[in-house]
């Protein structure tokens, strides 16, 4: 049932190592099934095998349903790292590795352990075939490999109040996190949790503006107005069946409009752009003191990567930067056929939208017709929810051929790469209909008796009637909402059942006598069994924790004007978020395997990105989306305050008025077939109102039209250039590393100088 191999050795250093007993813990596991003896796959997963002999490694094999290969690296491999890297990185390695000696003496960090091993396997390839880890893999030679979890640091997580739901609110122990999923996922944690923490400084002014739009919700002008136009009579929202309606049926639709669209909605805009921007100052300050403790500010990826590459053969050819310009044409075709093809997408939720409202406003239920256009907005955004989900799969496939076409030199860089693309993808995918519905919805849809119609036949759909923002407003709650119920219960629920199913799976056949007798004899069988009923991670784990970030933020920042809440969702989710990553990565999954860094990497670009497009967004929103531009201009151009009597009249007085148009209903295209003709009191219709800037007469631009489109271009100019400005200066006045660690690395540079003049002049005297 049990085979252990052990290497030849064919050094005295390697002789020393034979002759040890085989080590308690094993670096790696490889899982495969029992082959037909001689069959291909069994020969190459054998010659596979042997080429990690000739490497020094010790394997011991357990034969269960499956077949496991521990593998235990020789110790020359981690000398010869510590000897490639001597700088100040290895001061922490030995400092937090001193408990980790092995057989030999040599001293690493069980993190930079499995990094190393974890390399040395992906690149070993057969002589003969060139097939390395990967090939194998996809071909079914081997199943899988994983490090192996210590289920003594396990146990200490959920001691420290980590990996636990009743602790939600507790700190994170960031240093545990490092020493044992390694630096780069201890970034991640430390990252979301300060962003969490930020968080909760932007959804207190998003809560206080809907609050104060609540306590001014029967004291607006523009909802009063609404609510008492019972004789202001709209134009039909549809061409067969719709009915005159008077205005006062948005009565409440403009009272919730007002919690979203008052006078703090520019200043809280104002605000989330420069919370982005010190946001984003302070993280980089965090990350310099906290990187700085792991003795990790100066460490070079590319150094790094030379040395693994070293390390697992000295002799191979170095491969240098390139650059294709033919590639970079095919790639830059291919990335806009995927932008053109989800500007498709938006276009056909248009159509969906547009037929959805024709078909529930001829609906013979007057309930349906009365809030068809509302029906409209939230099928669609369900909608597009489910095509979030299938074009995320399409964009990825299509992200990593790129990435292949491209021929990245390092890991690094391939991942750089494809971060890029796939997160463009996915935010064209989040966002194409968004920027639709903010800044195109109600602007191309013609005017009644010159619609502009999808084929000539169905009319484009227009705002909701108490406003545009109505709907963005929304369209973002139902997806932000969806996105962190059900994605995150998908998330937590599937790795859950599938462990819990492997686990009873394992019990029919682990409760036998045999078995028990088994697992007696080799301790290593039931840690080994239990660590293949983990869920499987991957490369891309960690990545698709920060990219549900990254959107996550991009819904936080750039439409946050109309949708206040976004900050106070977001931090309730991130809340919910960390202790549910640490679950899987403590309970559910494998061990991932820990890799170096000293930042966040390519996501910060991303951020900063982003923060760019959120004060574009949030300026486009309170300029062209919102009524606040039509509003000033109507207070400080026509309103009664700008006559000399107007005490006691609120300045807004008369604007609904203003921003209605007068339509003659004899000039409908199809008049014969609209509704009878007559208002609820039994009075002939002769014309009706719509929302727009246009003459009575001949229905062309009005003057009002065009001072209120040079207001919001103004407006928008100013706000963009004002917004920007704070965030330079928002960006200089915090500096990106503390005054205390540019000291700190000041002295620790004299230190290490005035060390190295001793020595010489040491050398010198003798």
């Amino acid at each position: 049932m049990q085979d252990e191999i052990a290497l030849m050795p064919s050094s005295p250093l390697e002789a020393h190592e034979a002759l040890l007993p085989f080590p308690n813990k094993w670096d790696f596991v490889l899982v495969c099934d029992d082959h037909i003896p001689y069959s291909e796959k069994d020969q190459r997963k054998n010659r596979f095998l042997e080429e990690l002999h000739r490497k020094g490694f010790i394997i011991k094999t357990i034969k269960d349903k499956k077949l496991f290969y521990g593998v235990h690296a020789p110790s020359a491999l981690f000398r010869k790292y510590q000897w490639l890297l001597r700088n100040p990185d290895n001061e922490s390695e030995i400092l937090c590795a001193q408990q980790h000696e092995d057989e030999l003496g040599v001293s690493l960090s069980p993190t930079t352990r499995i990094c190393i091993v974890s390399y040395i396997l992906q690149n070993t390839e057969i002589h003969s075939t060139k097939e390395k880890l990967q090939d194998l893999i996809k071909k079914k030679v081997f199943e899988t490999a994983f490090p192996l979890h210590e289920k003594e640091n396990l146990g200490r997580f959920l001691k420290m109040n980590w990996a636990r739901w009743r602790d939600i609110l507790y700190p994170q122990p960031i240093e545990e996190i490092r020493k044992y999923f390694g630096e780069k996922i201890a970034l991640y944690f430390a990252w979301l949790g300060w962003y969490t923490r930020i968080l909760f400084i932007a959804a207190v002014p998003g809560i206080a503006l809907v609050i104060y739009g609540f306590v001014s919700f029967n004291s607006s002008q523009i909802s009063k107005e609404i609510c008492a136009a019972n004789t202001t009579i709209m134009c039909p929202l549809c061409d067969q069946k719709c009915p005159f309606w008077p205005l006062s049926d948005t009565c409440m639709y403009a009272k919730v409009t007002h919690l979203l669209d008052n006078e703090g909605t520019v200043l809280f805009a104002i605000f989330m752009a420069v919370w982005a921007t010190v946001f984003l100052e302070l993280w980089k300050r965090q990350r310099a003191k906290v990187v700085s403790c792991w003795k990790l500010y100066w460490w070079d990826e590319e150094e790094e990567e030379l040395a693994m590459e070293l390390i697992h053969n000295p002799e191979h050819t170095l491969q240098q930067y390139q650059h294709s310009y033919i590639r970079s044409t095919i790639v830059l075709i291919l990335v806009m056929l995927m932008i053109f093809i989800m500007i498709g997408i938006a276009h056909a939720l248009v159509i969906y939208r547009v037929m959805v409202t024709v078909i529930f406003t001829q609906s013979g239920s007057e309930y349906f017709r009365e809030r068809a256009t509302t029906i409209a907005v939230m099928t669609g955004a369900v909608l597009h929810y489910l095509t979030i989900i299938i074009m995320t799969k399409v964009n990825r496939h299509v992200a990593l051929f790129l990435c292949e076409l491209e021929k990245p030199r390092t890991f690094s860089e391939r991942e750089k790469s494809f971060t890029f693309r796939f997160f463009t993808f996915q935010f064209l995918t989040h966002f194409s209909s968004l920027i639709y519905l903010a800044f195109f919805l109600g602007r191309i849809n013609g005017r009644p008796g010159a619609y502009v119609r999808i084929g000539g036949k169905w009319r484009l759909e227009e705002c909701h009637p108490s406003g545009c923002l109505l709907d963005l407003f929304l369209q973002l709650a139902i997806i932000m909402t969806l996105k962190q119920t059900l994605s995150n219960f998908v998330e937590y629920m599937l790795p859950w059942v599938s462990y819990k199913f492997h686990l009873l799976c394992g019990k029919t056949q682990g409760n036998s006598r045999v078995h028990m007798e088994e697992r007696a004899q080799d301790p290593c069988r039931e840690e080994w069994l239990w660590n293949y009923k983990l869920n499987e991670v991957s490369i891309f784990s960690l990545f698709d924790e920060y990219l549900e970030m990254m959107i996550q933020y991009s819904f936080t920042t750039i439409f946050v004007a109309a949708f206040p809440f976004a900050p106070f969702l977001a931090f309730i989710n991130n809340l919910i978020e960390i202790r549910l990553d640490a679950i899987k990565m403590v309970r559910l999954q494998r061990r991932m395997v820990p890799r170096k860094a000293n930042d966040i990497g390519v996501w910060l670009q991303v951020l900063e990105a982003i923060g760019i497009l959120a004060v574009i967004g949030n300026g486009l929103v309170i300029a062209i989306t919102s009524d606040f531009i039509p509003m000033q201009v109507y207070k400080y151009t026509y309103s009664p305050c700008v006559q000399k009597n107007h005490t006691g009249t609120d300045c807004l007085t008369g604007y609904i008025n203003y921003s209605l148009s007068v339509f003659n209903v004899h000039d409908f295209e199809n008049h014969k077939d609209l509704a009878e003709l007559k208002d609820s009191m039994g009075n002939n219709i002769t014309y009706c109102r719509y929302r727009d800037y246009r003459n009575s007469d001949d229905y062309s631009y009005s003057i009002h039209f065009w001072h209120v489109f040079a207001a919001r271009l103004a407006f928008l100019i100013l706000f963009e250039h004002v917004a920007l400005c704070i965030k330079l200066i928002a960006a200089w006045f915090v500096p990106d590393v503390p005054r205390k660690v540019k000291n700190w690395h000041l002295k620790e540079k004299r230190k290490r100088l005035l060390e190295r003049l001793r020595e010489m002049d040491d050398s010198t005297e003798i």
